[in-house]
Protein backbone atom coordinates (compact mmCIF):
# COMPACT_ATOMS: atom_id res chain seq x y z
CA UNK A 1 0.00 0.00 0.00
CA UNK A 2 2.90 2.39 0.98
CA UNK A 3 4.36 2.22 -2.40
CA UNK A 4 1.51 3.67 -4.44
CA UNK A 5 3.09 6.97 -2.51
CA UNK A 6 6.98 6.09 -3.29
CA UNK A 7 8.56 9.06 -4.19
CA UNK A 8 10.33 8.46 -7.40
CA UNK A 9 14.45 7.34 -7.17
CA UNK A 10 16.33 11.19 -8.06
CA UNK A 11 18.34 9.76 -10.82
CA UNK A 12 15.00 8.85 -12.85
CA UNK A 13 12.42 10.69 -14.24
CA UNK A 14 8.84 9.67 -14.76
CA UNK A 15 7.86 10.63 -18.27
CA UNK A 16 4.44 9.31 -19.17
CA UNK A 17 4.70 5.74 -20.46
CA UNK A 18 8.61 6.07 -19.81
CA UNK A 19 11.75 6.18 -16.92
CA UNK A 20 14.22 7.95 -18.04
CA UNK A 21 17.92 8.49 -16.73
CA UNK A 22 21.65 8.91 -17.46
CA UNK A 23 24.22 6.63 -17.25
CA UNK A 24 28.26 7.47 -17.07
CA UNK A 25 30.62 4.46 -18.29
CA UNK A 26 33.15 3.84 -16.02
CA UNK A 27 35.50 3.38 -19.04
CA UNK A 28 35.53 6.47 -20.59
CA UNK A 29 33.01 8.64 -18.72
CA UNK A 30 30.74 8.89 -21.49
CA UNK A 31 26.78 9.92 -21.34
CA UNK A 32 24.48 7.12 -22.24
CA UNK A 33 20.90 8.46 -22.09
CA UNK A 34 18.50 5.45 -21.72
CA UNK A 35 15.09 5.40 -22.33
CA UNK A 36 13.06 2.48 -20.20
CA UNK A 37 9.19 1.59 -21.90
CA UNK A 38 7.18 0.87 -18.66
CA UNK A 39 4.68 -1.03 -21.28
CA UNK A 40 7.07 -3.05 -23.83
CA UNK A 41 10.44 -3.16 -21.68
CA UNK A 42 9.85 -4.35 -18.73
CA UNK A 43 8.58 -7.67 -17.44
CA UNK A 44 6.06 -8.71 -14.51
CA UNK A 45 8.08 -9.68 -11.55
CA UNK A 46 6.28 -10.48 -8.03
CA UNK A 47 4.84 -7.20 -6.94
CA UNK A 48 6.32 -4.72 -9.33
CA UNK A 49 8.59 -5.11 -12.87
CA UNK A 50 11.84 -5.86 -14.41
CA UNK A 51 14.26 -4.61 -16.90
CA UNK A 52 17.61 -5.58 -18.02
CA UNK A 53 19.15 -3.22 -20.77
CA UNK A 54 22.73 -3.70 -22.45
CA UNK A 55 23.55 0.27 -22.96
CA UNK A 56 26.44 1.13 -25.80
CA UNK A 57 28.00 4.54 -25.75
CA UNK A 58 27.58 5.70 -29.27
CA UNK A 59 31.14 7.37 -29.59
CA UNK A 60 33.50 5.69 -27.54
CA UNK A 61 31.55 2.06 -27.66
CA UNK A 62 31.52 2.10 -24.16
CA UNK A 63 29.57 -1.24 -22.58
CA UNK A 64 27.41 -1.11 -19.48
CA UNK A 65 24.80 -2.92 -17.85
CA UNK A 66 21.65 -1.81 -16.45
CA UNK A 67 19.01 -3.91 -13.93
CA UNK A 68 16.22 -1.70 -13.01
CA UNK A 69 12.97 -3.15 -10.47
CA UNK A 70 10.32 -1.32 -9.83
CA UNK A 71 7.23 -1.69 -7.79
CA UNK A 72 3.51 -1.87 -9.64
CA UNK A 73 3.52 2.36 -9.99
CA UNK A 74 6.64 2.18 -11.83
CA UNK A 75 8.81 3.96 -8.56
CA UNK A 76 12.20 2.45 -8.82
CA UNK A 77 12.74 0.43 -6.13
CA UNK A 78 16.50 -0.89 -7.15
CA UNK A 79 18.73 0.21 -9.82
CA UNK A 80 21.95 -1.91 -10.27
CA UNK A 81 24.67 -0.62 -13.17
CA UNK A 82 27.76 -2.81 -14.29
CA UNK A 83 30.26 -1.02 -15.83
CA UNK A 84 29.10 2.29 -14.66
CA UNK A 85 27.07 4.90 -12.37
CA UNK A 86 23.79 6.90 -12.76
CA UNK A 87 23.85 10.10 -12.94
CA UNK A 88 21.21 11.78 -10.66
CA UNK A 89 18.49 14.09 -12.54
CA UNK A 90 19.58 17.44 -11.09
CA UNK A 91 23.01 17.37 -13.00
CA UNK A 92 21.33 16.39 -16.05
CA UNK A 93 22.00 19.07 -18.92
CA UNK A 94 18.96 20.88 -20.22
Amino acid sequence: MFGLFRRQDPRFRDDGNFLLTQVRTARHGEIIHVRLSKTSEMSAQGNGYFVRKVLVGPDSLDQAVLEVTTNRAHKVTLAVVDGGELVPARQWEA
